[in-house]
C-alpha cells in the first residue's frame, strides 16, 4: 500500500465527505418538512377526482398515517446522519477495529468479527425506531399483525440465515481482495453477481417459505382467469401462490419471485380479501407489463453495471491510505519492516458502503424518475391486456387500505417516489378508464 505523507487528499476527503453528508441531511429534511406540510394542509378535503370513490375519513386517515411517518422519518434521517459521522470520523469504526486486532490479532478471523460486530452494533441502533415503527405507528392505525412471539421469530430466523449465507459470501470477497491480487474486484463482481442470480432461483423456494406460508391458489375461477391472461401475454410460471401476509400487516401485494424456469406468481392473501377478480387480474396485468418491457432484465443490467463501477472504485480506494484517514481510520500498517501489516479488506469494504450512499443520494432522483416511467408503461401495458375500469379500480382500492396519501408533495414525488401518484397514473389511463 502507498504511504504518502501529503495530506491534502485526506483533507479534501474529509471536507467532501463532511460537506455532502450535511448538504444531503438538509436536503433530507427540507423533503420531509415539505412533504408533512404539504399532506397536512389537504387533509380535510379529498381531491375532486376522487370525491366519489374515496371518503373523507380514509383520505384523512392515509394523511394522518404518511405525516406520522415522515415526522419518524425525521429522526430517523437525524440519527442515521449522527450514527455514520460516529463511525466514520469520530472514530467509531476505528476504536471497533484497534479493539478487535487487539483481541483477535490480524487475519481472516479478526476481518469476519469486523463486519459482524459492525452489522450487530448497527442493528441495536436501528433497533428501537424499528420497533415504535412496527408496534407503535402501523399499530396505531391498523396495519401491524404482528405478535412479539412472531417478531422474535422472525428476527431469530433472520440472524440465523443471515450468517449461513453472508458470513461464507463476506469470507469468499474479502479472501479475493487478499489473495487474486490487482484484478481481486473483477472476481469478486463477478463471484458477486454469480450468487445474485443464484439467489432469484433459490430464493422462492428455500429461503421465504423460512417466514411465510405460500399455498397454491384455490380459486380454480380466478386461477383460471390468471392462466389465461399469462397465455395472452406469452408469460410463463412455476405456479400461482397465496402467501399468509396477514400474519404481519394489513398491506396488501402482488408479486413475482425467481428468476428463469423458477418464476413464481404470489398473491398477499389480503389482496385478495381486498380485490374482485376482474381487479386482480389487472393488477397482475400490471406486472406482466414489467417483464413484457424487459424492465426486470433493464434492472439486472443496471445492478450489473453499478456494481462493476462499485468494485472497480473499491478496488482502487481500498490501496489509497487516503481513503482511510480521510475518514476517520487508521489503516493496518506495520512499522516493522519484519512483519506483515494486517489486512485492511474488511475496514475498506465497510468505509465503502459507508461514504458511497452519501454520494449517490444526489443521483437518486433519476432512478426514481426511471422507476416512475416504468410504472406508467407497465399501467398502459395492463390496460391493453385488461380492463382499464379494474385497473383504476384497483389502484384506488389499494391506496385506500394501505393509506397512501392521494396528496404528496410534489417535489417529495420527483426526489423519492418510485410509483407516481395516483392522480397521475389514473389520468394517463383516461379515457379507457376514469378515476
Amino acid at each position: 500500500m502507498p504511504i504518502t505523507d501529503d495530506l491534502s487528499p485526506s483533507l479534501l476527503l474529509t471536507l467532501a465527505f463532511a460537506a455532502a453528508l450535511s448538504l444531503g441531511l438538509v436536503i433530507k429534511l427540507w423533503l420531509a418538512s415539505r412533504q408533512i406540510r404539504h399532506v397536512a394542509r389537504h387533509r380535510d378535503a379529498v381531491p375532486a377526482p376522487f370525491a366519489e370513490r374515496i371518503p373523507l375519513a380514509a383520505h384523512q386517515k392515509a394523511a394522518d398515517y404518511t405525516v406520522t411517518k415522515a415526522r419518524l422519518g425525521l429522526l430517523e434521517m437525524s440519527l442515521g446522519a449522527a450514527v455514520l459521522l460516529g463511525w466514520t470520523l469520530l472514530g467509531g469504526l476505528d476504536a471497533l477495529n484497534q479493539a478487535l486486532l487487539g483481541l483477535l490479532g490480524g487475519g481472516m478471523g479478526q476481518q469476519l468479527a469486523l463486519l459482524v460486530a459492525f452489522a450487530a452494533i448497527g442493528g441495536l441502533i436501528d433497533l428501537p425506531l424499528s420497533l415504535y415503527q412496527t408496534f407503535v405507528v402501523e399499530e396505531r392505525f391498523g396495519f401491524n399483525k404482528m405478535t412479539w412471539r412472531l417478531w422474535l421469530g422472525d428476527a431469530v430466523k433472520g440472524l440465523l440465515v443471515g450468517a449461513v449465507i453472508g458470513l461464507p459470501i463476506a469470507a469468499m470477497i474479502l479472501w479475493l481482495m487478499g489473495a487474486a491480487g490487482p484484478l481481486w474486484w473483477l472476481w469478486a463482481w463477478c463471484f458477486w453477481m454469480g450468487f445474485n442470480l443464484l439467489l432469484m432461483v433459490v430464493y422462492p423456494t428455500f429461503i421465504a417459505p423460512l417466514f411465510n406460508k405460500f399455498q397454491p391458489l384455490e380459486d380454480e375461477s380466478l386461477k383460471a382467469r390468471v392462466t389465461a391472461l399469462m397465455q395472452r401475454c406469452g408469460f410463463s410460471a412455476k405456479g400461482l401462490f397465496v402467501m399468509d401476509g396477514s400474519r404481519r400487516s394489513a398491506h396488501a401485494n402482488a408479486y413475482f419471485t425467481g428468476f428463469g424456469a423458477a418464476k413464481r406468481v404470489v398473491f398477499y392473501d389480503t389482496l385478495l380479501r381486498q380485490l374482485a377478480p376482474g381487479e386482480v387480474e389487472a393488477v397482475l396485468a400490471h406486472e406482466l407489463g414489467h417483464f413484457k418491457h424487459r424492465h426486470i432484465i433493464q434492472r439486472i443490467v443496471t445492478m450489473f453495471a453499478l456494481s462493476l463501477a462499485g468494485f472497480a472504485l473499491l478496488g482502487w480506494l481500498s490501496t489509497q491510505v487516503w481513503f482511510y484517514t480521510g475518514l476517520g481510520v487508521r489503516p493496518n500498517i506495520s512499522l516493522d519492516p519484519a512483519m506483515a501489516a494486517a489486512p485492511n479488506d474488511a475496514l475498506a469494504l465497510l468505509l465503502f458502503l459507508l461514504v458511497v450512499p452519501v454520494f449517490t443520494f444526489f443521483i437518486s432522483p433519476l432512478f426514481s424518475q426511471q422507476s416512475r416511467r416504468h410504472e406508467f408503461q407497465a399501467d398502459a401495458y395492463a390496460v391493453a391486456q385488461s380492463s382499464g375500469a379494474d385497473l383504476s379500480s384497483a389502484l384506488l382500492k389499494l391506496y385506500e387500505d394501505n393509506a397512501s396519501t392521494l396528496t404528496p408533495d410534489p417535489v417529495y414525488v420527483k426526489f423519492y417516489y418510485s410509483h407516481p401518484p395516483a392522480t397521475e397514473r389514473l389520468a394517463r389511463m383516461q379515457p379507457t378508464a376514469q378515476p
